[in-house]
């Protein structure tokens, strides 16, 4: 299979196509579910499609250092290399990695403030210009919701759309009755789409809580294969 045939047959095209053509700058989108679900696959393959449609992502990690991140990407690559049987992998992957970057920060004293100013240096300064802004393992427990609108301002400024990972953990309640984490509550006006986990016993289910003004919409038709975690349809 060619790059071009895959990205069209990717089930990424379904899945954008259940939040009305997916993520748009300057929007917000986040995938939630419990710790060790799946939530960094998701975010790897949102971000290894538009790799392979050669647009340019940066991706920040609050959890992992980045080799550990880039072993993510690596599995999940070799993953898609062996089931669609990839033409040209290793010259596929030398374009992936020049249009990625992987950044690593500790949540603990840090804010958007420092973080934001480092990643407009590589986009305009570096003349990196990135189209999505992945963010994982970022604690929305320990921030405010005036952080989240310097995202939205800085997303709006330089056309960037924005995935964040939501951990759930707590005790119940752990999601209100629209499916909606309760741990972003407070930023639910600045969020577009919510996307949840939710395991099952021979998969993980992809469901959307929130799409831009609708709540809980027909279902998502996507699944995660609880081995390999790959997005699947059905």
């Amino acid at each position: 299979m060619v790059k071009q045939e895959l990205v069209q047959r990717s089930p990424v095209r379904v899945f954008e196509k259940s939040i009305h053509g997916g993520l748009k700058a300057p929007e917000i989108g986040i995938i939630a579910s419990a710790s060790g679900i799946g939530k960094t696959s998701v975010l790897v393959q949102i971000a290894l499609d538009k790799l392979l449609q050669s647009r340019k992502v940066i991706h920040v990690s609050f959890t992992q250092h980045t080799d550990y991140v880039l072993a993510w990407y690596e599995d999940i690559f070799n993953e898609f290399t062996k089931k669609k049987n990839l033409e040209n992998a290793r010259e596929v992957k030398n374009e992936l990695i020049k249009n990625r970057v992987l950044m690593n920060f500790n949540q603990d004293g840090v804010t958007h403030d420092v973080i934001l100013p480092s990643i407009r240096a590589m986009i305009v300064d570096g003349g990196f210009k990135a189209e999505a802004l992945i963010i994982d393992g970022f604690d929305f427990t320990r921030t405010s919701p005036d952080q989240l609108i310097k995202v939205k301002e800085f997303a709006r400024e330089l056309g960037l759309s924005v995935w964040y990972s939501c951990t759930v953990k707590g005790d119940n309640p752990l999601y209100d009755k629209r499916n909606l984490p309760l741990a972003i509550k407070d930023y639910m006006d600045l969020i577009d789409v919510v996307i949840v986990l939710e395991p099952k016993p021979d998969h993980i289910e992809l469901s959307v809580s929130k799409d831009r003004n609708t709540y809980n919409p027909d279902a998502m038709a996507l699944k995660l294969d609880p081995k390999t975690l790959l997005i699947l349809e059905g």
